[in-house]
C-alpha cells in the first residue's frame, strides 16, 4: 500500500493494549496523539524511550496529547517489560508506565502505517519477521497526520525535538505547539524555535494584513516577517 503521508487521514484500527482493547480513532477522540513504534520488548533503547516517555507524561498531558506505544510482542510481554521499564527508569526519577502499548505480534498494524525495518537485517524476530523501526506519528483531533520521524533501530527519540514540534502547533494552554501554533495564529516557526521565541508570519499573509494581525511585526523582507510569541 503507498506510504502514509501528511494531510492523510490515521488509518482506523481494533487492538488489543494494555490498557485494554481499543479503536483508534475512538482513543483518539478530542485529543493530539503521538503513536510510536518500538522494534522489540526487552530491547535497551525501548526501555530508555518509555521510561523517558513514562516521566513526561505532564508534559505531554498539558498539551491535550495522548501517548500509545506499539511492538510486536503479545500482551503477556509487554506487561511484563513494563516492571522492566519502571524499574531501570526509577534509577532517574519516578517512572511508572500508564500509557498504552498495542500487540502487534502479527504485524498487522505495523504494516498498516508501514513501519517495518526494511533496512537492518538484524532487527527481525526468531521467524525473520522485521521487527519496526522507531517511527512517530502525531495525529491531531481530526485524526490527521501532521508530523512523521522515522528513526533507525538503533537510534533512541530525542522527546524534547517532538514536543518542540508539537508546541509549534497551537499555543492554548500548550495544546501540540509548532502544529498547533499554526493552525491557530498564521505563524510558522523558524529554525530552533522553541516556545517563546518570535515567530515568522505565513507567507500567504500579506505584509499589509500582517500588520492588522500582529501589531509588533517587523518585516525583514517582505517575504520574512517576524512577530513576538502569541499572547496567550
Amino acid at each position: 500500500m503507498p506510504s502514509l503521508r501528511l494531510g492523510n487521514i490515521a488509518p482506523d484500527f481494533e487492538a488489543e493494549t494494555t490498557a485494554g482493547r481499543i479503536r483508534f480513532h475512538e482513543f483518539i477522540g478530542d485529543s493530539w496523539v503521538i503513536l510510536f513504534s518500538h522494534p522489540g520488548d526487552f530491547t535497551p533503547v525501548c526501555t530508555t524511550e518509555l521510561g523517558e516517555v513514562a516521566r513526561r507524561a505532564d508534559d505531554f498531558a498539558k498539551r491535550n496529547v495522548k501517548v500509545i506505544g506499539i511492538s510486536a510482542n503479545n500482551l503477556e510481554d509487554h506487561n511484563s517489560w513494563i516492571r522492566d521499564i519502571n524499574e531501570y527508569g526509577a534509577k532517574f526519577g519516578p517512572t511508572d508506565v500508564r500509557f498504552p502499548i498495542i500487540a502487534d505480534e502479527d504485524r498487522k498494524i505495523s504494516t498498516l502505517y508501514d513501519m517495518l525495518d526494511e533496512q537492518d537485517a538484524t532487527n527481525r524476530d526468531a521467524k525473520g519477521l522485521p521487527f519496526t523501526i522507531r517511527t512517530v506519528f502525531v495525529i491531531d483531533p481530526k485524526k490527521v497526520i501532521r508530523l512523521t520521524i522515522s528513526y533507525p533501530a538503533s537510534t533512541g527519540r530525542n522527546f524534547d525535538e517532538i514536543l518542540r514540534v508539537i508546541d509549534c502547533k497551537h499555543v492554548p494552554v500548550l495544546t501540540v505547539m509548532s502544529l498547533q501554533l499554526g493552525d491557530k495564529y498564521r505563524v510558522t516557526t523558524p529554525v530552533n524555535w522553541n516556545k517563546g521565541d518570535d515567530v515568522i508570519v505565513h507567507p500567504a499573509v500579506s505584509t499589509d494584513e500582517a500588520k492588522v494581525l500582529f501589531p509588533e511585526v517587523t518585516v525583514h523582507k517582505p517575504y520574512l516577517r517576524t512577530t513576538p510569541f502569541p499572547a496567550q
